[in-house]
């Protein structure tokens, strides 16, 4: 009977202490974590709050000691910690860009001047070319490089592979010269253009030569009639600037051309850019 009851209170004990853990001691871990997170907190908002509060008093006295460092004069009496000079560097500064600011205005201003220009004389040269009949030969434009004049060349100035002038031309270029003449600041260059088809004659070896003989039969026409000989400049370019396909015939009609482009920028005796 004894080896019974022993076993008996071996399982009793055993099932006591199993119980205690249960009961006593692991019911309560959850407090140990809840206070660490608690304790995890308290110090996560001390340290905010340390870095969002800034000393006020300090800060003002900061500022007043830099306002005091970099004033005039540090003491009555005494010398700036900036030299005089830094001054006058500084009302120096100031004026250049007051300068520079009254200089882009200006520009601005003759700008739109500029552009008013070109869209008035445009205007002018359009009606002229509609009631005489020129709207389909002329062909006027503003660009980055003023106001464009293009006329082609077969039915208005010349024959085909001729740099003569046609009878019928003198009218028109009349008109054009009265009107480049209306502010006489701008200069102007004339440029021939040919199509992509090769010539060789005993006159002109190339579309080259007679590109250059074109534009240069236009500028002498010019200044026959009243516009200054140092406004102008004659250049060819034979057919390297197309402004349409040379695919078709309608094309290299439009190709062969002389422009005139009435540059922009100005200078008070209106002659070319150096």
């Amino acid at each position: 009977m004894r080896p019974t009851s022993n076993r008996r209170r071996r399982q009793q004990s055993r099932r006591g202490d199993s119980g205690g853990e249960e009961g006593g001691g692991g019911s309560e871990r959850w407090l140990l974590t809840y206070a660490d997170m608690i304790t995890l907190l308290l110090a996560l908002f001390v340290v905010l709050f340390s870095i969002s509060a800034v000393n006020v008093s300090k800060f003002k006295t900061l500022k007043q000691t830099l306002e005091q460092a970099f004033s005039p004069h540090i003491l009555s009496g005494g010398g700036s910690i900036i030299p005089n000079g830094g001054n006058e560097a500084t009302k120096e500064k100031a004026a250049a860009a007051i300068e520079a600011l009254h200089a882009e205005k200006a520009s601005a201003a003759q700008m739109a001047a500029e552009q008013e220009q070109f869209q008035a004389l445009k205007k002018k040269l359009d009606e002229y070319a509609k009631e005489h009949g020129f709207a389909n030969q002329i062909e006027t434009v503003i660009n980055q490089r003023g106001l464009v004049i293009r006329l082609l060349t077969d039915r208005v100035l010349f024959d085909s592979g001729s740099a003569t002038l046609k009878a019928q031309a003198s009218p028109l270029l009349s008109e054009i010269s009265g009107l480049v003449n209306l502010d006489r600041s701008h200069p102007i260059s004339v440029e021939g253009n040919t199509d992509d088809v090769p010539i060789a004659t005993s006159e002109f070896p190339s579309n080259w030569e007679l590109s250059v003989a074109r534009a240069t039969g236009v500028v002498t026409f010019m200044i026959g009639h009243g516009v200054a000989a140092k406004r102008l400049e004659a250049s060819g370019v034979a057919g390297e600037r197309p402004i349409a396909p040379n695919t078709d015939e309608g094309g290299r009609e439009r190709n062969r051309r002389v422009e005139i482009a009435l540059l922009r920028g100005s200078s008070p005796e209106g002659g070319l850019p150096q």
